[in-house]
């Protein structure tokens, strides 16, 4: 059953969107102050499709997100300490500071860290969703998260071709930004549009206006119960536009004047924000409110973390996530 965008789950789905928004500032922020290190690569712009990816997924489900994808992170019950603590090195993040920025995740709890290449996600998705299948479990559903460039690689092929034929209830949401990195969709694809390319997987599509909160939640819940009813993967793309550079070390010169003022350049929040107080009974005071809260919220944890300082390279352990010591002692066979 399709969850109805009613009073209560908008301001839900905002809450996390304005967390999302309000957490990239500040990543911004101590990244220009030296306080992160490697790069920080914002979300702004694709929120609302983002959050309606995170919110069409239960417990139980299987999720890679994008490298933007902060707001469906939230949704999906990463916790804003989580973030923050693998931004800034902590050891008490998910991956123990082993990795900054973007690259985190609790596989355990189903979702999985971010891979550069971000064709390849679909594959470990697929893998995850078809070992639950082998176990007996059903009503379950998986997302991959990617943008336009990584529908031109050949992991996109073998991987989608996979979830075809498997019929593997599979969301693969495609964030068409319109450039990957800098490189245009004109010198990315020749079809007409991203959907044109399901035709030929036998794959259903479903295109969204990625700016457009309430258009990204109906189509993310109606392809989610398509999936979980056992009708096969479903590829969704979103039109929208990266709202800075690719990450906080791109000034974005390449995007155009004409881009910036389409359709696509809107920034979502701002849609969000007046679909919240004309539609739905919001106050300007109550949005406002929300804000100054998250803000403190956000600056709160930021002085936890920076409490926690990084790992003691004399006491800490290096060994990988993945040795038996460290499986053994997570489910609880090792003392």
């Amino acid at each position: 059953m399709n969850q109805e965008l009613n009073r209560e789950t908008i301001e839900q789905a905002y809450r996390y969107m304005l967390t999302a928004r309000k957490l990239d500032e500040r990543l911004a922020q101590l990244y220009r102050a030296g306080d992160i290190f490697g790069g920080v690569f914002l979300g702004k712009g694709q929120e609302a499709l983002s959050v309606s990816v995170g919110m069409a997924l239960r417990k139980g489900d299987i999720y890679a997100p994008l490298i933007r994808d902060g707001a469906g992170r939230l949704a999906f019950g990463e916790t804003v300490l989580d973030a923050l603590r693998n931004c800034l090195g902590s050891p008490l993040g998910p991956m123990r500071a082993r990795d900054g920025n973007v690259h985190r995740g609790r596989p355990r709890e189903g979702c999985m860290a971010m891979i550069s290449h971000l064709g390849a996600s679909i594959s470990v998705v697929n893998g995850a969703l078809m070992a639950k299948r082998m176990k007996g479990e059903s009503g379950f559903m998986g997302a991959a998260c990617i943008g336009e460039g990584a529908t031109s690689t050949g992991a996109f092929h073998e991987a989608l071709n996979q979830a075809a034929i498997e019929k593997l209830p599979l969301l693969l949401v495609v964030a068409n930004n319109q450039y990957a990195y800098s490189t245009p969709t004109t010198m990315q694809f020749a079809c007409k549009k991203l959907t044109d390319k399901a035709v030929g997987y036998g794959v259903t599509a479903h295109e969204v206006d990625g700016t457009d909160l309430e258009s990204c939640w109906n189509t993310l819940q109606s392809a989610a119960r398509k999936a979980r009813e056992g009708e096969g993967p479903q590829l969704i793309v979103a039109e929208l536009l990266r709202l800075c550079g690719h990450g906080e070390h791109d000034d974005a010169h390449y995007v155009t004047d004409d881009m910036k003022q389409s359709n696509v350049g809107k920034d979502c929040m701002e849609l969000a924000r007046t679909l919240m107080t004309s539609q739905h009974g919001f106050s300007d005071q109550e949005l406002q409110e929300w804000e100054t809260s998250t803000q403190k919220d956000i600056n709160h944890s930021i002085s936890i973390v920076k409490q926690e300082g990084g790992p003691d390279p004399y006491t800490h352990s290096w060994n990988p996530l993945a040795t038996r010591e460290l499986n053994e002692q997570a489910n609880g066979i090792a003392k």
